[in-house]
Order: structure tokens, then sequence, then C-alpha cells
């Protein structure tokens, strides 16, 4: 065989030796490192939750990484070198909504721990001040358990932040902040007429009228002050002692019926002295209670269903001391330290007016404690301002 005829055979073998490893080599095929790329922003999209935060966007990425995968998982087509890859270029379009997806999503759910973190921490504070305002009201046994429900939707609501669910701590935080303007209702209605105008101008008037008493029939009389929780004794139409009280645990209120644990409010005399060893309370001033307008009053809740039905008035109200140590609060009397009963008992007798009122004046603690539980509280990081001396005069 000459040489032009080899180099011949050669030339064709060779050609055909390309061809097929061209052919081979153009199998479409995804770059390794952009499918796992893509199969990471996959997994991340489900931990952060970009259903829930980016909706539309994951939507789209998922949508589309679907079709890609199918189209992986089908018989790979064969492809010239220089021809482009069509599968490649998808997969890029996937990566770019899935990087874009978890961007937003990243951002939203920034947005929302930030918003979840302020309004936990507005919450507590605005939850402290309110449970303060509460207790100097003395209403809180009226709001019934919606302080407690208010305390556990606010650590319901900072374990569901510390999870990492924002939107549930915001819906708790909702729920508490309702449960707020629930109670500031409550205790608005059953106090307003701390606050009235009209109402205190009449207590103010029962109290004059025992003061004139006293000091015409140079006598003593006792004036009690719910709001201060103050019992005031006159001699002569003169203030002679005052004496911090407790009252009963529904003490602000009216009394109305038997048990309800409220103190009641009106112009009363005493009507028996227990010394010690006659009372369980040290010693006690037992008071006229129920009076006239005290069935009156009575008759008329009951009639209108105001009241439970099976309600009683009767119930002996006192003004009496501590004795065993063991209360705390009473069940609707007035209750002094026993040292100051002692004082009060040498200074009064059978016969004694006593004058029950809610307040004096219109800025009584119980209306500007009702007040403050609208109030916002101050910002955290609020700047302080500096203390300064108050001149001492002297005299």
């Amino acid at each position: 065989m000459n040489t032009p005829t080899v180099l011949a055979i050669g030339s064709c073998l060779l050609a055909v030796c390309l061809i097929v490893g061209l052919l081979f080599g153009c199998v479409q095929k995804a770059p390794p490192e952009l499918l796992e790329s893509v199969e990471a922003l996959d997994q991340e999209l489900v931990q952060i939750r970009a259903a829930e935060y980016a909706p539309e966007e994951y939507a789209r990425f998922v949508g589309h990484w679907v079709t890609v995968k199918g189209r992986l998982l089908s018989e790979e087509e064969i492809r010239w070198p220089w021809e482009p890859n069509p599968l490649a270029t998808e997969l890029g379009a996937v990566q770019e909504e899935g990087e874009q997806a978890v961007t937003i999503a990243r951002e939203t759910r920034e947005e929302e721990r930030l918003d979840a973190q302020q309004r936990l921490d507005w919450l507590e504070r605005r939850l402290a001040r309110f449970a303060g305002q509460i207790e100097k009201t003395g209403g809180r046994v009226v709001l019934e358990r919606k302080p407690v429900e208010t305390e556990l939707l606010l650590r319901q609501g900072r374990s569901y932040y510390k999870q990492g669910l924002y939107a549930r701590s915001l819906d708790a935080v909702e729920q508490a902040s309702r449960l707020m303007e629930d109670q500031t209702t409550i205790l608005t209605t059953a106090l307003a007429r701390y606050a009235d105008d009209e109402r205190v101008a009449v207590w103010r008037r029962m109290v004059q009228r025992t003061v004139r008493w006293s000091a015409a029939h140079h006598a003593a009389a006792i004036v009690i002050t719910k709001a201060d929780r103050r019992l005031t004794l006159y001699r002569d139409g003169r203030a002679v002692v005052s004496y911090p009280i407790r009252l009963g645990y529904n003490g602000v209120l009216q009394k109305r019926y038997r048990g309800d644990g409220a103190t009641p409010e009106g112009s009363y005399r005493i009507i028996e002295q227990q010394d010690r060893g006659e009372t369980r309370f040290y010693r006690a001033l037992v008071l006229d209670y129920p009076n006239v307008e005290d069935r009156r009053r009575y008759s008329q809740d009951l009639q209108s269903g105001a009241i439970p039905a099976g309600a009683a008035i009767r119930e002996q109200i006192e003004i009496h001391g501590v004795g065993d140590g063991l209360m705390t609060q009473t069940l609707g009397c007035i209750m002094l330290r026993d040292q100051h009963i002692d004082q009060l008992f040498e200074r009064i007798a059978i016969g004694t007016p006593v004058t029950i009122v809610g307040a004096l004046h219109v800025e009584n603690k119980v209306a500007v404690a009702l007040a403050g539980l609208e109030e916002e509280p101050e910002e955290q990081n609020a700047e302080v301002p500096e203390e300064t001396e108050e001149p001492v005069e002297q005299g």
C-alpha cells in the first residue's frame, strides 16, 4: 500500500474518532457546583420558612426548581460544544430566584422579629405600670382572673419569641393588650364615682355635716376616707388624730350585699364596743350597718337584678384591730393596728358618728390611678434628667 493511501485511511479514521469523541463529549449536563448551590438554597428556604415570609418568591422558585429537576432526571440530550446549554441557563435562573427569595424572607423575618421584640418590651413595661396602678385603685378583685391571664399571655409571647415564632408572639401581645383594655373599662366603670365631681361633692358635704356635728356637740366623730385609706378622729370639730387603715378585699366598692368584700359608704354610729376576749379581732367597734339607706339601695338592686337573687344584706361591719396577726385584709370592715384601736377605744363612746366616704377630692388616689391605667410607659432608653437639690425651707 503506497504512502498516499495510508495517509488517506489514517485521516478517515482520525475523523471518525474525532466525531465519536465529540458526540460523547457533548452530553448535556448541569454544572455540579451550580446544582449543589440550588439544592442548598432549597434547604435554606425551608429552614427560614420562606413560604411564610416570602410566599410569592418562594412559590416561583419551587415551581421552576421542580421543572428543572424533572429535566435533570429525564434522558439527556446530545449537543455540540459550541451550542449553549439551556439546562445550565435555567438552573442559573432558578438560583437567582432562590437567592431573591432568601433575601426577601430574611428581611421580612427580621422586620417581624424587631416588631415582636419592640412590642414585647413595650408590653412588659406597660404591664408593670398597669399592675401598679391596679393595686393603687384597690379594685383588683373585680377583674377576676384577667390580670393573671394577661401575665400568662405575656410569658407565652416571650416564649414564642425565643423559639423564633414571631407571628405567634405578636398575636399573644395583641391578646394581652386587648385584655388590658378590658380591665381598664371594667375598673373605670366600677370606680367611676371616685372621679365624678358630683359624687365627690356629696361625700364632702357628708363629712362637713359630721364635722359640724362634732363642733356643735363638743364630741368625738370619725371620718373614714376609702381612697386615702385613712381614719380621722375629730373632737370639737377639729381633727385630733389620723390612722392608716385596711379595707375589705373589695373595699373601694360600695357595699351592696353580704359577702361582696366591699366596705360600706354612708353615715353610721357605733352601737357596741367589743373589748379583748369579746371579738376575734383584738378589739372592735360595731357599726349600725345596714341602716335605712343601705336597705333601700339593697331592695332596689335586688329588684333590678344588679345583685344575686339569694343575696342577703345583714353583715356585721366593724372598726377593729388585727388580733391574731394572720389577716392582712378584712371581709368588708375597717382594720386598724392594735395600738391604734387601743387609742381610739379610749376616745369614743357608744353613739359616736362614723362617716365613711370614697374621697374628699376629685384628684384622689383612686381617680389618679384610674387615669394612669391608660398612660403609655416611658421609653426604656429615655434620657434621665439630672437630679437637682431642692432648697429646704428653714423655719
